[in-house]
């Protein structure tokens, strides 16, 4: 059974940094896409980067510049180094994780499974 938690969440100001992590179990990453989707209230959730188990990495045009995903394989964690936050960052931020062959092309929020999320909160 794959288990996602992630950490790191908190509360900055506009323009400051935060580094989410993802523990992972129960799969081997070499075999998988991992991701970050993010939900803010009121608001459909929102695909924010992905990583491939090539390392191709991809990211939605509002994080681009200022995000990036990593992964550990050792460690079996994924990364989401935040820069440069803003306001509209809000959100509860997951990790997800699919290992279907295909998994390139489904959405982030659509992957098999995900974790409990983790708030991030940027106050202008």
């Amino acid at each position: 059974q794959v288990h996602l938690v992630e950490s790191g969440g908190g509360s900055v100001q506009a323009g400051g940094s935060l580094r989410l992590s993802c523990a992972a179990s129960g799969y081997t990453y070499s075999r998988i896409c991992m991701g970050w989707f993010r939900q803010a209230p009121g608001k459909e959730r929102e695909g924010v980067a992905r990583i491939r188990s090539d390392g191709m990495t991809n990211y939605a045009d509002s994080v681009k510049g200022r995000f990036t995903i990593s992964a550990d394989n050792a460690k079996n964690t994924l990364y989401l180094q935040m820069n440069s936050l803003k306001f509209e960052d809000t959100a509860m931020y997951y990790c997800a994780t699919d290992a279907r062959a295909f998994c390139s092309v489904i959405p982030v929020p659509n992957f098999s499974y995900s974790g409990q999320g983790t708030q991030v909160t940027v106050s202008s």
